[in-house]
């Protein structure tokens, strides 16, 4: 059996083919990720929002759109977030400036400036800095954003990951 790039969490930089130009109004999961890339590259857009707080990840929502919110968070080293899902929220994580790890049930990614993750409703991981220089994201979600569930231990983290290998997608 095979995984799709939208039941894994993906690079979609790395199917070229799948990117499309941004539109006004974004409708696809290649679409969101071509926002996102567009948003990434315009730094002036986003460099001067940029925050750091020593007690807790720092958040902003930079935009709202049809359907979407892009979120701007920042990453001081030790900070993550927690072992989590979106609920029924799609969407593509982009790093900024440094350099995050991602954690999921199939293991451990480095994601450096420019990686993008694209991701399915459920789809559980936990995002943290666990370098010595602090780091920033752009986070876009289809729908917007309305939940975060946390979970709490590896099990959850491997038992999300087969279910979710084992039901349909939808946008």
């Amino acid at each position: 059996m095979s995984d799709s790039d939208l039941q894994i969490a993906g690079d979609i930089l790395a199917v070229p083919h799948l990117l499309q130009p941004s539109r006004q109004h974004p409708g696809t999961v290649a679409e969101f990720a071509g926002l996102a890339c567009s948003i990434a590259a315009d730094r002036a857009q986003w460099e001067h929002l940029v925050a750091y707080d020593a007690t807790t990840r720092w958040n902003h929502l930079l935009r709202t759109g049809p359907g979407y919110q892009a979120w701007l968070l920042s990453w001081l080293p030790g900070q993550g977030s927690g072992l989590h899902d979106h609920g029924r929220s799609s969407g593509v994580l982009t790093v900024l400036v440094g350099t995050l790890t991602e954690r999921t049930g199939r293991g451990m990614r480095a994601l450096s400036q420019g990686a993008q993750r694209v991701f399915a409703p459920g789809y559980v991981h936990e995002v943290v800095n666990d370098t010595l220089e602090s780091a920033a994201s752009l986070h876009v979600y289809h729908p917007g954003l309305t939940e975060m569930p946390m979970h709490t231990c590896a099990a959850e983290l491997a038992g999300a990951t087969a279910a979710r290998a084992a039901r349909p997608l939808s946008r």
